[in-house]
């Protein structure tokens, strides 16, 4: 698992030392009482004036199908996937001419309960897709509790394109809402699908696919 870490902050310059002067107890402490009260204030201007791309900034960690990717405030597995036309669910069927791709996750959390948010998909070239709402949110993992310590597990759904498949890769975070400071986590997990899986996926979609619990 990789993390993809945003760049430090400058340390603010601390000044010329001077030597060969002895200085006394009280003038020693009340320098460093003022250092660190200046440092504290570079900071604070530097967090204030970030720019609107450093405030949205995101830390993303990355990892494969399979593998538990620790992003600090939650984990995520990506399990399994599969390719449909059709999802059956206890009202009604869906279907498509392009494909859905059903993404089996596993997740937990660190220190509190969280939902995850709905996750994108990424292509090769630069594409974004969001999870489907054709599929009502109840349906998916973003409607369970992840729970510290306790993994869960469910699905999410995409409708895009044979040709978005090749080299996807599937990114999941917190919904918005729940983590305002800049840098928020995010896990991006590649599907190691190259241009014959991709293809093979493509050309044997499940018949149907049914959200309905046996």
């Amino acid at each position: 698992m990789t993390a993809t870490q945003p760049r430090s902050s400058a340390v603010p310059d601390r000044g010329d030392r001077r030597t060969g002067r002895r200085q006394g107890g009280g003038s020693t402490l009340l320098n460093a009482c003022a250092g660190l009260l200046l440092a504290a204030a570079a900071v604070g201007l530097q967090t204030f004036h970030l720019s609107a791309n450093e405030a949205s900034a995101k830390v993303t960690y990355t990892g494969v199908k399979g593998e538990s990717v620790d992003a600090r405030r939650f984990t995520v597995r990506l399990d399994s996937f599969l390719a449909t036309r059709t999802i059956q669910d206890s009202d009604r069927t869906i279907t498509t001419d392009n494909l859905f791709l059903v993404v089996n996750a596993s997740a937990k959390s660190s220190l509190k309960p969280y939902h995850l948010g709905q996750p994108e998909l990424l292509t090769t070239d630069g594409k974004k897709f969001d999870a489907t709402d054709r599929v009502a949110s109840p349906l998916t993992l973003a409607n369970t509790w992840v729970q510290p310590d306790i993994w869960v597990s469910g699905r999410f759904f995409f409708e895009v394109p044979p040709s978005a498949l090749p080299g996807a890769r599937v990114v999941f975070g917190l919904p918005a809402e729940v983590v305002v400071e800049p840098f928020q986590p995010e896990v991006e997990i590649d599907l190691g699908l190259d241009e014959e899986a991709a293809r093979k996926l493509a050309a044997s979609p499940q018949a149907v696919y049914s959200t309905v619990k046996k």
